[in-house]
């Protein structure tokens, strides 16, 4: 459609000064006819009309901004000396969603009104012979035919009808402001006036994205709404123009200036930015989430870090507090760290969500070779005196187990954390910043317990010779987060990507391994690391750019052969009146997987679907995807795992638990049979 547009736009040359002799394309598929209001009256506004009548239902004509894709009307009026055409005004016009570009059409016949002023003293004995020439565009789903016509106006029509049918002007002027990627507006409307279905149609154009949801509230007599910008916006413009439908059929005209904006207000419509809950419950859920996060599939990969740090706080109540603070601390400032760049690639206009660094392809090769290191130091390969994450009654050790258990065991969220990470993408910053805060604390909170609570250590075993051994035997878990690390370079780079990364990792452990045996040696070893690790470090920094292929892994498979996740397939989706069920997945979310493997991937739960005729889809947030980040924001979610369930004729999806189980999500399937 885009393309036929184009060469549409392009083939068409500029309209001339007056009416030409002549229609170059016809009016074949939408006919135009022009109408007047009866007899004009001196220094009183006169209305002419448009009439365009389809020939068939698939055709469709166009608003004034027609959208993603069309054209609007171009209308020229030979007018006696002194008439002035006022700008036309249209009925609330419809939403066509193609492929994810929305337009803005009129589907069956339509009427444009054409106010003309006509001045004080003119001489008017009987209605003047007024003629124009319009061009416009008539549209199906599959073909754009360029269309125009001659006028005349004749007299007749039904004025009472169409008056009634255009969208009349707001009485009052409404504000706008430009925030963070989306235009705000605030609309005087009585708090009486029903909203079935509100939308906002923008007259300007290239100002806001078409497609992308709306959010509407009500403080008292004022409607705010929230529409996401465009990113081919220009300059802020001086005014806001366009059409407050209340549902398909009714709606007003409004005219709005820079202004204040209020926030808050009662959730009318829309998800984005829904009502968020009051703070200490949040403070409560960021805290809970944090600690129950120690439990989660997230955190098991460096449960080995976190395990000798457990064996270690029981040699001494100075060492145990030390190491409980400094754990502590590590935590905290990584959770508020990754929570403040996070707000801030937001704030630039960067669509990320919680867990965005394991979705960049650097982070994962460092996060590998720190892993390998971390894996060799356990197994005794070599030793870190005045940092080892293995040292126990060290603070600087336990610092750095806190900085790398936050860094790593915060990707996925956990119960409780969903709607406090959501709304801390929503909050002013300090108070989005206290939540990631409380997030670390709860994350810590067993280790800082242990610290200042003698009757906890106690029921730790007393150090020995043993805890060499476990630690040994810990390089076994942290060896396979080294591995899972390993694929998912694979998923996010391809295989040539991940074997330049495992390339860069030998490398490494090539130069700790000389280090050991220069340490047990008694010799100077650290130098030795650089000189042995740097050209593989050189290599890698030149190769990986070259080889990383965005997505390269091949597409995962599963019983259910769901759909791609895309708004225009949801929508096609819930269209269809059977029940939907969307999971958002990654492939470096563990409870992700644990559930997929545990709830969703499994034959019972396939015979439950097909036989309440559940349409699936998968949304995977592997690699960054602003879609689906924005799709995430929406539902007051920050992160994955995500699993919405959309009943057949539900305004609204119901969000299931982060933790599934395949009797579940039969259940919910037989519910809705």
């Amino acid at each position: 459609m885009l393309a036929l547009v184009a060469s549409v736009l392009l083939a068409a040359p500029a309209l001339a000064q007056g009416t030409p002799a002549a229609a170059r394309y016809g009016d074949e598929n939408i006919a135009a006819a022009l109408y007047a209001d009866g007899v004009p009256v001196a220094g009183r506004e006169w209305m002419l009309a448009l009439r365009f009548t389809p020939k068939a239902s698939e055709w469709h004509g166009y608003w004034s901004n027609p959208g993603d894709a069309g054209q609007g009307m171009r209308l020229l009026l030979d007018l006696p000396d002194g008439w002035q055409a006022g700008e036309a005004r249209y009925p609330v016009p419809q939403r066509l969603t193609i492929s994810g570009l929305m337009n803005h059409i009129y589907e069956g016949p339509y009427t444009v009104l054409v106010p003309v002023t006509v001045p004080a003293g003119a001489a008017i004995r009987t209605a003047p012979r007024i003629t124009g020439h319009v061009e416009y565009l008539a549209c199906t789903d599959k073909i754009c035919v360029p269309q125009d016509a001659l006028l005349e106006a004749r007299q007749g029509g039904d004025f009472a009808r169409w008056r009634a049918e255009v969208a009349p002007p707001l009485d009052a002027g409404a504000s706008f402001e430009i925030g963070r990627r989306v235009l705000r507006l605030a609309i005087p409307l009585p708090a009486s006036v029903s909203l079935a279905d509100p939308h906002v149609f923008i007259g300007n154009e290239n100002l806001v994205d078409y497609a992308a949801p709306q959010t509407f509230r009500r403080l008292g007599d004022v409607l705010t709404v929230d529409i996401p910008l465009s990113e081919y916006r220009a300059d802020t413009p001086s005014a806001v123009v366009g059409i407050l439908a209340f549902d398909g059929l009714t709606g007003v005209e409004f005219g709005a200036i820079p202004g204040v904006v209020p926030s808050g207000g009662e959730l009318v419509a829309g998800s984005q930015g829904a009502a968020i809950p009051p703070l200490w419950t949040l403070v409560l859920g960021a805290l809970a989430g944090g600690l129950l996060l120690n439990i989660m599939p997230c955190v098991f990969p460096i449960l080995s870090l976190k395990a000798l740090s457990l064996v270690r706080a029981g040699e001494s109540e100075a060492k145990a507090r030390a190491e409980g603070l400094a754990y502590t601390a590590g935590v905290v400032l990584a959770c508020v760290a990754l929570g403040a760049l996070l707000l801030a690639l937001r704030a630039a206009g960067e669509q990320v969500g919680w867990a965005f660094q394991l979705q960049e392809p650097g982070v994962v090769v460092a996060l590998l070779v720190l892993a390998a290191m971390i894996t060799a130091n356990f197994a005794g390969m070599f030793e870190l005196p005045s940092l080892s994450v293995s040292g126990g009654g060290k603070p600087a050790g336990a610092f750095a187990t806190g900085l790398l258990a936050a860094f790593v065991a915060t990707p996925c969220t956990g119960p409780f954390m969903a709607a406090a990470l959501g709304a801390a993408l929503l909050l002013p910053v300090p108070q989005a910043l206290l939540l990631f805060a409380l997030l670390g604390l709860g994350l810590a909170l067993p280790f800082l317990l242990l610290g200042f609570i003698p009757a906890l250590r106690r029921m730790l075993p007393r150090p020995g010779p043993w805890m060499e051994r476990f630690r040994r035997i810990m390089a076994i878990p942290m060896g396979l987060t080294a591995l899972a690390l390993v694929w998912l370079t694979v998923q996010l780079g391809g295989r040539p990507f991940a074997l330049i990364a495992l390339l860069l990792v030998i490398g490494v452990l090539l130069a700790l391994f000389v280090v050991g045996r220069l340490q047990r040696a008694g010799k100077m070893a650290w130098p030795a690391f650089g000189l042995v690790a740097a050209p593989f470090i050189a290599f890698a920094l030149i190769a990986l750019p070259s080889v990383y292929e965005a997505g390269g892994a091949a597409a995962k498979e599963s019983i259910h052969n769901p759909q791609a996740f895309s708004a225009e397939a949801l929508s096609q989706a819930r269209a269809s009146g059977r029940p939907v069920f969307v999971w958002f997945t990654a492939d470096w979310c563990v409870t992700c997987k644990v559930n997929e493997a545990a709830a969703i991937e499994r034959d019972g739960v396939r015979e439950a679907f097909e036989a309440a005729g559940v349409v699936t889809m998968v949304g995977d947030w592997t690699v960054r995807d602003e879609a689906i980040t924005q799709f995430l924001t929406q539902q007051g979610a920050a992160g994955v795992p995500l699993y919405l369930w959309y009943a057949p004729g539900a305004s609204a999806p119901q969000q299931l638990p982060q933790v599934l189980t395949a009797d579940l999500l039969v259940a919910q399937a037989s519910g809705d049979r």
